[in-house]
């Protein structure tokens, strides 16, 4: 009986572990989709939930984040919110701006982003702000890579167009 309770231990530990690390990076991912702190963590409470249910067969993957992205991203899926947070500076890099800017430039990439389609922001959300390949997005949404790239290059040329400074 002792061994068990070690084994459980063992187990817990590590999956604490793995949350420990993997819950800032998820939550953020999932608030960039999402566009609400709270619908975003929910989705990542049901799928650090997924996950810890059957934590004895993914500790063993390559990747249990992949995993763990995946069951984000049917959740989110599944729920069929719109997508709508990313306001970071990472469009417009290099750029120094005061804090009503920064204010000015992340609503303006929230509304060009909502005139992105759903798979459109998901694959640029993936790709560009969070780094993950073509490959690796297609996996996570369930499509292909190319469709990844295809998706993600209309994103960028559309957010191009919606962000461009209009010459007056």
């Amino acid at each position: 009986m002792a061994q068990a309770a070690l084994v459980a231990t063992e187990t817990a530990a590590s999956f604490e572990e793995f949350f420990e690390v993997e819950r800032t990076p998820l939550f953020r991912a999932l608030c960039l989709m999402t566009g609400d702190a709270g619908e975003a963590e929910e989705i990542a409470q049901d799928a650090f939930l997924h996950l810890w249910e059957r934590w004895d067969r993914v500790r063993d993957m390559d990747r249990p984040a992949g995993y763990l992205y995946r069951s984000a991203l049917n959740g989110f899926r599944s729920r069929r919110r719109r997508v709508a947070r990313a306001g970071r500076a990472a469009f417009v890099p290099g750029r120094q701006v005061d804090a009503y800017e920064e204010a000015d430039l992340r609503d303006s990439v929230l509304r060009a982003l909502d005139t992105l389609g759903r798979r459109q922001r998901a694959a640029v959300v993936l790709t560009d702000l969070l780094g993950y390949d073509s490959s690796e997005a297609g996996r996570m949404l369930g499509i292909k890579a190319t469709t990844v790239r295809t998706l993600a290059a209309e994103a960028r040329a559309i957010l191009r167009s919606e962000l461009e400074p209009i010459d007056a």
